[in-house]
Order: C-alpha cells, then sequence, then structure tokens
C-alpha cells in the first residue's frame, strides 16, 4: 500500500508538476512563511483558533498540498509554527482554567474516506505536532474519537446550519475512558464554519471531557 501510493504520488508530479508557489513555499524556512502569510481572523462564537488565513493563495495551496498529495516539507515548517502558536493560546487559557496535562486528538475520517486516502490529513498534523513536543505539554491520542458516518462533503453545503445537520451524530467516542475527566486538545486542519469542531467537541464532552480546546492550521 505504502509503495502504491509513493508510485501514485510520482505519477501526480510528473502529470501534474506542482506550481511555482508551492515550490517556494517548500524552499522557505518557517520563519519565512509566517511573515508571508496573514493570520487567520476571528472565528466567530466558541468553535476554536486557527493559524493562518485561508483566504490567502499561498496558505490554501499549501493546506491542499498537505491535505492531497501528503506534502511531508510543508507539513514540518506549518507545524512548527502552529505548534508555537498552539502553547501560547494554550498558556493564556490556563491562566484562567486548570487546563493541565492534555491530550491532543486530531478529527477522525471516515473508514471509507481514510481507505479512499490512505492517511488521515488531521492525524499528520497531531503526529507532527507530537513529534516537536515529545510528550513535554501533551500527549498523542489516536482512538478515543471515530467518525462513524461516511456523509457528503461539508463544502457542498451552503451555510452552518446545513453542515451542522449533515454532521449530527456522525463522530462516537470510541474509548470513553481515555476522555472521561480531560483535558483536550482537538485538531484540524481548517475551519470554515466550526460545525465539524463543534460537533466533536460536543461528542468528547459528553463522553466526559473537562475542557476541550479546538485548533486548526487555517480559518
Amino acid at each position: 500500500m505504502k509503495y502504491r501510493r509513493k508510485l501514485l504520488s510520482l505519477i501526480l508530479d510528473f502529470l501534474f508538476p506542482r506550481p511555482a508557489p508551492i515550490i517556494s513555499i517548500q524552499n522557505m524556512s518557517a520563519d519565512e512563511i509566517d511573515q508571508k502569510i496573514p493570520r487567520a481572523r476571528e472565528i466567530d462564537g466558541e468553535e476554536g483558533k486557527a493559524l493562518f488565513d485561508y483566504r490567502n493563495e499561498l496558505a490554501r495551496q499549501a493546506i491542499w498540498e498537505i491535505k492531497y498529495r501528503k506534502n511531508e516539507k510543508i507539513l514540518g515548517a506549518f507545524c512548527k509554527i502552529f505548534y508555537e502558536y498552539m502553547l501560547g493560546e494554550i498558556a493564556d487559557e490556563a491562566i484562567f482554567s486548570d487546563f493541565k496535562n492534555p491530550i491532543l486528538i486530531p478529527i477522525p475520517s471516515s473508514k471509507n474516506r481514510l481507505k479512499e486516502r490512505g492517511y488521515n490529513q488531521c492525524e499528520l498534523i497531531a503526529k507532527e505536532l507530537a513529534r516537536i513536543d515529545a510528550e513535554k505539554n501533551f500527549a498523542l491520542c489516536l482512538d478515543a474519537l471515530e467518525k462513524i458516518k461516511d456523509l457528503p462533503s461539508q463544502t457542498s453545503l451552503k451555510n452552518r446550519n446545513e453542515r451542522l445537520s449533515n454532521l449530527k451524530g456522525c463522530f462516537r467516542a470510541a474509548n470513553p475512558d481515555k476522555i472521561s475527566g480531560t483535558n483536550i486538545i482537538l485538531i484540524d486542519d481548517v475551519i470554515t464554519t466550526g460545525a465539524t469542531m463543534s460537533e466533536a467537541k460536543k461528542t468528547l464532552l459528553n463522553a466526559g471531557a473537562r475542557q476541550v480546546l479546538c485548533f486548526a492550521l487555517a480559518h
């Protein structure tokens, strides 16, 4: 399977060469990327915080590289910035609440989507964050939350209410004992309306999570 994905990636690179902006961003340091891409605008409500502005063309192309081509170089650079951003936000939260010993949980993919793509981009992001952290500030947990419904793409829906309705009941606490009483950092690649984060957060809180902070690479 791994060989097939690598071969497919080589074929895609040959047939559809990466655009100049992607080649350019692959050659940038994390500091250069942070300077070139604007920070995300504030998200309405309490559905989380995001690092970069997804309306920015460079941010959008780079995240597509992570999501659809598993670009490890861009993933590493983005996660380096994302990690520092998250720690700052978590430190601020800890001033007002007892947010200690959190576990890191990525938004899961459905089994069909995982089989189709071969990986979950949110899990890739979470694993890279965990690698950088080396269990100094949080612990990675990949089997606490699962997506039990294979749903139409959220991008095909017009507004937040439609997206919330589409997502209702799509997540399940796979291991409630790992969730109960814990503080959780929930990770997604992109927050659009916040509907996905809202449903996943509700599932975790209903399973006994103490507090859930939601973060995404972009909004």
